[in-house]
């Protein structure tokens, strides 16, 4: 029987082992209109961890007792649908199981790329190349010359959005990273300037990387990185705000950055983003990914878990920073 993974509590704090559960059941009978997919990828998303709490947000919570949803990729099986053969490779949003069922209108069609896996659509040829590039180019406004700084910077979207913001003519782009084999890769795509930011003091590395400043920062972590971005951002400087993974597992609130007089000060821009608000940026952004593919010119890098029963360790990985580039599970 198929099986799927729910959620059986809602964390509190870091999530752990026990707030998930395997379970199985019959394959559903197919209406008119619907699909079997067999997902052979599914992504695991650090914005994964605010569906699982009972809070209001832009995507509604996970349910307990219910199985957990994200994106997948999969080929269809069984088919009711004029739209789609068997056969057909899919991406939809019924990740966390081994077969998804779907009313074909829900599923995405696409044609596999040759030199690159199914799992790219996922990744690099999906919705973190698309957030990388919408917060650099909508929403920072980055311009040629300009000093970037991104945090997170060897996660999926972070290492693709350092090296957008050089294609893209950016002078000088530092990337922050919590081990040193991470700050190693990060110069090896291409990245200017990489920090561990465990060795020392988040303002201190980035001061000295940028001692005149920053223009750009892509913020995939807030914390002490929002808070020395601000510090070190020149007037008139923009702020992207992809993330905050550093308090995606506090239990309670913790106080925000304590300069945030400077964005006052310093004529400041900080805005947020949901990436689902800019689907009409994806032919642009798919025209320039290809293309960079293609050349050469753009790197990336998957960590992949095998296993639908790995699939939580996979996910409480991602939150530990256990990922270079997507964190993908192979199904």
């Amino acid at each position: 029987m198929p099986r799927q993974i729910v959620l059986a509590s809602r964390p509190t704090g870091w999530p752990v082992a026990e707030n998930f559960d395997m379970t199985e059941e019959p394959a559903a009978e197919l209406a008119d209109g619907q699909v079997r997919v067999r997902n052979l990828f599914m992504s695991v998303d650090p914005y994964m961890r605010g569906r699982m709490n009972d809070a209001k947000s832009y995507v509604p919570p996970f349910q307990v007792g219910q199985p957990l949803e994200g994106a997948a990729i999969g080929s269809v099986i069984q088919t009711r649908s004029p739209d789609l053969a068997e056969g057909d490779m899919v991406m939809h949003i019924l990740g966390w199981r081994d077969e998804a069922v779907l009313e074909a209108r829900h599923a995405q069609k696409v044609d596999p790329l040759p030199g690159l896996p199914p799992s790219a659509y996922l990744g690099v040829l999906g919705t973190t190349s698309l957030t990388a590039y919408v917060g650099l180019l909508d929403i920072a406004g980055l311009k040629p010359g300009d000093v970037v700084f991104v945090s997170g910077a060897a996660g999926a979207v972070g290492s693709v959005a350092g090296q957008i913001a050089k294609l893209k003519g950016a002078s000088l782009v530092i990337g922050s990273a919590g081990s040193d084999d991470k700050v190693r890769w990060l110069r090896d795509i291409g990245f200017d300037v990489a920090f561990n930011y465990k060795s020392a003091p988040v303002y201190d590395q980035l001061r000295e990387a940028a001692p005149d400043g920053i223009d750009v920062y892509f913020d995939n972590v807030g914390d002490d990185h929002l808070e020395a971005a601000l510090s070190v951002l020149r007037r008139g400087g923009r702020v992207a705000m992809c993330g905050a993974i550093a308090n995606y597992n506090v239990a309670r609130p913790v106080p925000g950055p304590r300069n945030m007089g400077l964005v006052i000060t310093k004529r400041l821009t900080l805005r947020g983003f949901i990436i689902t608000d800019h689907q009409d940026r994806n032919p642009g952004m798919l025209a320039d990914v290809t293309g960079w593919l293609r050349d050469g010119q753009l790197q990336h890098s998957e960590t992949v878990i095998d296993g639908l029963d790995n699939a939580v360790g996979a996910f409480l990985s991602l939150l530990g920073g256990g990922n270079t580039g997507k964190m993908i599970v192979r199904l």
